[in-house]
């Protein structure tokens, strides 16, 4: 009776702890987008607005974590906009891992063997370069 107790609020622990890192990611990410957002309208909102009728693709140093970092080291607003997005892209992916990492405490292997394939191909996904 005591473990089944134990476990139970061990279980509710885990949940509120992944409940709370999504919250926090949510709020983080949110913020760093606002605040290069604003710094952005200040250093560049009185600008011409931009020749939409010819395309040309973003530089690496906004698609790549080595050029968003590099960027938000030199106070660049467009980068730091970029970091809010990999910090909000990042945050269903740090929820998949401690979700793998809860299973493991609880030894229910099922769900280890699942969320580790999940986790696979989340992470193939982003480092393969496979264009679809």
């Amino acid at each position: 009776m005591k473990n089944s107790i134990k476990k139970v609020f061990a279980d509710r622990d885990i949940q509120q702890f992944i409940g709370k890192q999504l919250r926090w990611g949510v709020i983080i990410s949110c913020s760093i987008a606002l605040l290069g957002g604003l710094y952005y309208l200040f250093a560049h909102g009185a600008e011409q607005t931009p020749n939409y009728s010819r395309f040309s693709g973003e530089p690496m140093s906004y698609t790549t974590l080595t050029g968003i970092m590099k960027g938000v080291l030199s106070l660049r607003a467009r980068n730091i906009i970029q970091l809010g997005v990999v910090v909000l892209l990042a945050t269903p992916i740090l929820r998949v891992f401690f979700s793998l990492l809860a299973f493991a405490k609880e030894k229910d292997w099922m769900y280890v063997i699942i969320t580790t394939i999940v986790l696979g191909i989340i992470i193939f996904s982003m480092t393969s370069g496979v264009k679809i």
